[in-house]
């Protein structure tokens, strides 16, 4: 028997389902999930809310180091939805809009806002049992996870489904408009000098394009069960 849990780390470009597979393969393990992209989304925010400009390293990289300090960034599971909660304010909603999307985007190629918040995901996922998702989880967060996954899927069947997340929201965007973001984000990710998404030489390929989230879920949780026996 294993002395503790594996380390399960889902990384991968934006739009292929990272977050809701996270939060589904960890209920069905009964791990801990921690939403890393939220931490830069929650980033991009509290930037706003303090009228700093994103492209500004230096005033970005001290709105993060206070975020680090603990007990300012918390996150829980309520109802299948990770809520994440800054100063206790709940802004679960506020940072899962386009906008800050885009600027968590910007912020995350600050080498000093990942060194500030590298810190917050190693203490959370450190004692295993833990599912991570991001894009340098396996790279560069727990590069000797047990396990690690590389989900993915095509540009245009990302955007769809992002098109679809949108729409629900009240905010139907041309499919094209959407299909030209993602391709920039996917370009943005991979070119940054800093943690650029890229698939670890020992992750698991998981292509969504042709799979439905259960197909997902059952693969990983299989996978990782293998590893706990």
């Amino acid at each position: 028997m294993r002395d503790r849990r594996p380390i399960v780390a889902i990384d991968g470009p934006a739009g292929a389902g990272k977050s809701t597979v996270t939060k589904r393969v960890a209920r069905a393990l009964n791990y801990t999930q921690v939403d890393t992209g939220a931490l830069y989304r929650a980033l991009a925010w509290v930037c706003g809310e303090r009228g700093v400009s994103w492209d500004d390293g230096d005033a970005v990289a001290r709105v993060a180091r206070d975020l680090a300090a603990p007990g300012v960034v918390k996150m829980s599971v309520a109802q299948d939805q990770t809520r994440v909660f800054v100063h206790e304010r709940d802004v679960s909603d506020e940072i899962r809009t386009r906008h800050v999307a885009h600027g968590a985007s910007i912020v995350s190629q600050i080498p000093k806002v990942r060194e500030h918040l590298l810190d917050i995901q190693r203490a959370l996922g450190a004692r295993g049992g833990v599912v991570l998702e991001g894009r340098d989880i396996g790279t560069v967060v727990f590069p000797d996870a047990e396990a690690k996954f590389y989900l993915t899927a095509t540009a245009e069947v990302r955007a769809a489904r992002r098109q679809g997340e949108l729409a629900q929201k009240g905010e139907p965007p041309e499919l094209a408009d959407i299909l030209a973001e993602v391709k920039e984000r996917d370009l943005r990710d991979t070119m940054r000098p800093i943690a650029p998404l890229t698939q670890a030489p020992d992750a698991i390929v998981v292509d969504s394009s042709r799979m439905n989230i259960d197909q997902v879920v059952d693969f990983i949780v299989s996978h990782v069960r293998s590893l706990e026996g």
